[in-house]
């Protein structure tokens, strides 16, 4: 259960600033005059604190209830921007387009792909097939996996292809690209830990609670006791 000890605002109203923030593409301070029309005062950078507080603890209550996922994965990259720099977003999903994991690294080579990899695999266990894109550093980081570990997942490579995860990396960038870059990689780290899990509950990807019969929004909250 997440503890919201020392806050002396109702726990509702933080997670639904929270949510808000993480969900729809209106910035902090266009949330802070939403609630001021609501008659309810709280300053843009607080409702960030809360965001950066507690969309990690809402990532690993998620993770405790995750749904399982497919074999066969896709990989890919986007661009995020972090103190006027772009880094790179990798992001992975399955067959069926539901997400695997992220991770934001410097600008992609192998060590940055073989990262990600590691932690996905850590996480979600080895898939059977990976699809990437044309770059070498993608299928260069999965051989790496096979001699440091064993492993023997099919690497097929496709140049400019147009797939499910480029697609889904749309859900993401919807909400990132009015925020206008991160001010820290932590800052962009904890705002995409909220973003990705409240894409990941609208494609049904939690089992915890009342799943099966409840809103996004409203297991976004249930999150919270989990």
């Amino acid at each position: 259960m997440i503890s919201f000890k020392g806050a002396h605002v109702a726990q509702e109203l933080m997670l639904t600033c929270v949510r808000w923030y993480v969900a729809c593409p209106p910035s902090d301070r266009q949330l802070e005059e939403m609630l001021q029309e609501r008659g309810v005062i709280v300053d843009h950078a607080t409702i960030n604190r809360w965001v950066l507080k507690y969309s990690p603890q809402l990532e690993a209550a998620f993770h405790r209830c995750k749904r399982p996922v497919w074999l066969s994965w896709r990989m890919d990259e986007t661009d995020i921007r972090i103190r006027g720099h772009w880094r790179d977003l990798d992001r992975a999903v399955d067959q069926a387009g539901h997400t695997i994991d992220c991770l934001i690294t410097a600008p992609r080579d192998r060590a940055a792909a073989l990262r990600f990899l590691v932690e996905a695999i850590r996480r979600r266990g080895g898939p059977d097939t990976i699809t990437v894109d044309g770059r070498e550093a993608n299928a260069s980081a999965i051989r790496g996996d096979h001699e440091a570990h064993g492993t023997t997942i099919l690497i097929r490579q496709v140049r400019d292809r147009k797939n499910v995860v480029e697609q889904d990396h749309r859900a993401v960038k919807r909400i990132t690209h009015p925020m206008w870059g991160f001010t820290s990689v932590e800052a962009a780290r904890c705002t995409l830990a909220g973003i990705e899990r409240m894409h990941m509950l609208r494609k049904g990807q939690w089992t915890g609670g009342a799943a099966q019969s409840s809103t996004a929004a409203e297991q976004f909250c249930a999150l919270a006791a989990s």
